[in-house]
């Protein structure tokens, strides 16, 4: 592990952090002072699943109490039975810098370090509830190291942004009655350094050549595979173990902000896909995190994603909602993004989603419904709606689950948006018959205007369907070159003139 540079700066230089007034604090000869951002109410509604800004009070936070310049650190391990904080500055010493756990229900272990700073790297030191210890990253760390190391780092996510024209006309440019079309990429593939095919490019690198390009082909907006950390690449951000922190292969979170910004300041949305399904089970995430199922739900029919062997979120418990609730408004906060696209979120509604249904669990009245997934997609839809304005939730959701994107207080889960997963399914099989065979195959472009109105719908073509060997689009069409080129634009004309 290494320290970052505390001199590191993004191409913007970020505003300074406002200092605190000191609640209480220990004698200045302690290692960890006693020191705490969250008050009784910050309390009440984080165990009640109603704190919706835990980022601010929660993590690793830099300021000075009495005049000393240090870091706050503040976790939820509820079932630890000691946690401490080790790093570059103590030479990952585990037992010197012991937390303090409040006197209250609710679980959060707290302190003050004198002089620590940013740039500090550091993990939790926790001896679970089984008795066995565990390093573990911090949950809302701003930022991590750049993978396969595993640590987190002190940062912060200030920045002085120079978008506000856009934040003020958003409501109106990407209200649902205007065109919108949006070009999704993974930042770590879409575009490499010849001289340095391996290297992946830096956000500031993305901005100078994804800008000019989306301007020329006549994009709205962009939709970001998960920029969040996460510490298998192959897995294209879907496997996240750092929610609130941008991915360090591309530089700092200040980075991130500069490229958004430069979207913004040519009109163009930026959309974020956004993971809150399911996480992996790496040793330094979210798993097992305090010795005990805290994150993920026990029963592992509700708690383990068979298909993508990684743990699905307890939706159940008020700490976990207001975990997931405040990563999503932190996004479109920290970072002005314009929309959030939440991935499978049929496989959150349903127990038996790839489950057999004598091995899936069910909700207290027998169905199959996850009915706190439900509830917490109806808080989430319902805060960030009343926060943001002109923002969208978009649901890739391939089910029947009625009401996607009708209003919460009318029954529905109250997303902007729903991919429509059925038009995009019947369209591919359609464009992939030879034309001449077409003529017995037209319900496969009628059927879906049976249910276009149903939901506000999003006609999807994604990375879902050019990748895993099923080849790119042009490849999809029949024909020799000509005829292929000629049956996509046909394809992409029908997608763009689609009532």
């Amino acid at each position: 592990m290494h320290k970052v540079n505390q001199e590191e700066t993004s191409k913007k230089g970020a505003a300074p952090a406002k200092k605190k007034k000191p609640v209480f604090t220990a004698s200045p000869d302690q290692k960890v002072w006693s020191y705490s951002l969250l008050t009784d109410f910050d309390v009440s509604l984080f165990v009640s699943g109603k704190h919706f800004r835990l980022y601010e009070k929660m993590g690793a936070h830099t300021f000075a109490v009495n005049g000393v310049e240090g870091t706050y650190f503040a976790v939820w391990a509820p079932n630890a039975q000691n946690v401490s904080v080790m790093g570059d500055f103590n030479a990952w010493g585990k037992s010197e810098y012991n937390l303090y756990r409040r006197l209250d229900s609710s679980g959060i272990w707290e302190g003050f370090i004198p002089g620590v700073l940013k740039g500090a790297v550091y993990k939790y030191y926790l001896i679970g509830f089984d008795g066995l210890p565990r390093e573990k990253g911090d949950p809302f760390a701003s930022r991590w190291e750049h993978p396969p190391q595993t640590a987190s780092i002190v940062w912060d996510t200030n920045y002085k942004w120079a978008d506000k024209s856009w934040i003020n006309k958003r409501p109106k440019v990407t209200a649902l009655d205007q065109p919108m079309s949006v070009y999704e990429l993974h930042l770590g593939s879409w575009q490499r350094d010849p001289a340095e095919p391996k290297r992946v490019l830096s956000y500031n690198e993305i901005a100078a050549s994804l800008v000019p390009y989306i301007l020329e082909m006549g994009f709205t907006h962009v939709e970001f595979m998960p920029v969040m950390e996460y510490p298998y690449f192959p897995s294209w951000g879907y496997q996240i173990t750092g929610y609130y922190a941008a991915s360090s292969r591309h530089g700092a979170p200040q980075d991130l902000m500069f490229l958004i910004e430069a979207l913004h300041k040519n009109n163009i949305g930026v959309i974020l896909d956004w993971v809150p399904s399911h996480f992996p089970g790496d040793a330094h995430g979210l798993y097992e995190f305090d010795g005990t199922h805290l994150y993920e739900h026990a029963d592992m029919r509700k708690g383990f994603h068979p298909d993508w062997k990684s743990y699905i979120f307890n939706y159940d418990r008020n700490e976990v909602r207001s975990f997931l609730i405040s990563n999503a408004v932190f996004w479109l906060d920290k970072f002005h993004v314009d929309g959030l696209r939440v991935d499978a979120v049929a496989s959150m509604l349903y127990y038996d989603f790839s489950r057999k249904a004598e091995e899936a669990a069910t909700n207290e009245y027998g169905g199959r419904e996850n009915l706190g997934a439900i509830q917490f997609l109806k808080d989430m839809n319902e805060v960030v709606y009343k926060d943001f304005k002109g923002i969208h939730t978009i649901a890739e959701e391939s089910s029947t689950h009625p009401g996607v994107t009708h209003p919460v207080a009318e029954g529905g889960l109250g997303f902007g948006m729903k991919w429509m997963m059925g038009w995009m399914n019947d369209t591919l099989k359609y464009f992939k018959n030879d034309p001449i065979n077409r003529q017995y195959h037209h319900h496969q472009l009628t059927f879906s205007i049976t249910y276009a109105f149903s939901e506000k719908f999003m006609l999807p073509f994604s990375h879902d369907e050019v990748v895993h060997g099923k080849s790119s689009m042009i490849y999809k069409m029949p024909g020799d070159e000509w005829q292929k080129f000629a049956n996509l634009r046909v394809l992409y004309t029908y997608m763009f003139t689609q009532p």
